[in-house]
């Protein structure tokens, strides 16, 4: 099985399609149910060996400052150096910022005007309080099938485009049927004009049609899709975004870097925090790639211990938060 798996990951990409995902995913699962057999037998450590610790790793997330485009309705987020929130005698009083120097670390407080910020991980509840929030999404949303639609070409000659089920169709005929349980990313290449706040305004803008959202969901049985823009689709009453919140389906919004990543072929890792009752979440996904793919990085001595910088971390005033 090993040796599979380093076969599989050093044959080129083209032709390879969906297949890659389905022998990664049944070679892990081949191991977790041999893993009881034999104390010998590494079980998912020896996935990661063969196929993870060697892999591809980019990045499909928006760094968060306090000026990326958000909708007006909610207003900027503000950044500010941490404060201490009682008096510590000594080592600080009320109302002291915490620095290097006199404390020993700093942090940050985060006044967050909404829970749609950035990239996200959008639960059915943003839109619909009888379905899931944020905390209430299950633990199977960590590692999935990644499958990635180009529409670049489309909106390159129409700005506003919308994803259509032609347009799946034609994806599947090359690289094959859409996996059950996948998450599907649509490439517009909007992300390119990030983080011009006047050029996030601009409408319409790419988005998904209804009718290819029911295609992937009712017909391929999808997780959930992911889009470039801050919004599903640029109707008068976004009726995308209706349609899967009421149907219980959640949805990636602001995901980034989609021409780094192959049409098939990866696998994505979904991380977000845990908000009590939170009807948005900000996420961070990954792509995980074969080890021949052309971008990303590969897991090194260098992850730890991290890298010192020539450049000291410092507050901006200007900018309202850390830099280098």
């Amino acid at each position: 099985l090993a040796a599979a798996h380093r076969t599989q990951l050093s044959t080129p990409m083209h032709g390879r399609g969906l297949m890659t995902n389905k022998i990664i995913l049944a070679g892990v699962a081949v191991l977790c149910v041999s893993g009881a057999a034999s104390a010998e037998d590494l079980g998912l450590w020896g996935a990661y060996q063969d196929i993870f610790k060697g892999a591809k790793y980019v990045d499909l997330t928006h760094v968060i400052t306090p000026t990326i485009p958000v909708w007006p309705g909610f207003g900027d987020s503000t950044f500010s150096r941490a404060k201490a929130g009682a008096d510590l005698g000594d080592y600080a009083s009320e109302g002291d910022t915490y620095t290097y120097d006199k404390h020993g670390f700093v942090a940050t407080s985060y006044l967050l005007k909404t829970d749609q910020l950035g990239t996200q991980l959008d639960p059915p509840a943003h839109w619909a309080p009888e379905y899931p929030t944020i905390d209430e999404l299950p633990a199977t949303y960590t590692l999935r099938p990644l499958v990635v639609i180009p529409m670049q070409d489309q909106v390159a000659e129409d700005f506003g485009y919308a994803l259509q089920v032609s347009d799946i169709e034609a994806f599947e005929s090359e690289h094959g049927t859409i996996p059950e349980g996948s998450v599907v990313f649509v490439r517009s290449d909007w992300s390119k004009g990030w983080p011009d706040k006047e050029f996030a305004a601009r409408t319409p803008f790419p988005g998904v049609g209804l009718d290819a959202l029911k295609f992937l969901h009712e017909e391929r049985h999808i997780l959930f899709h992911g889009h470039e823009p801050l919004d599903t689709d640029a109707t008068p009453n976004l009726e995308g975004e209706y349609w899967l919140m009421h149907n219980g389906y959640a949805q990636a919004e602001g995901v980034a870097n989609l021409d780094q990543v192959p049409p098939t072929g990866c696998l994505v890792s979904i991380g977000y925090p845990k908000f009590k009752g939170g009807a948005g979440g900000y996420a961070r996904y990954v792509a995980i790639c074969p080890a021949d793919w052309t971008y990303g990085v590969t897991i090194s001595a260098a992850d730890a211990p991290l890298p010192k910088s020539e450049k000291p971390l410092h507050w901006d005033d200007e900018l309202g938060m850390r830099v280098r």
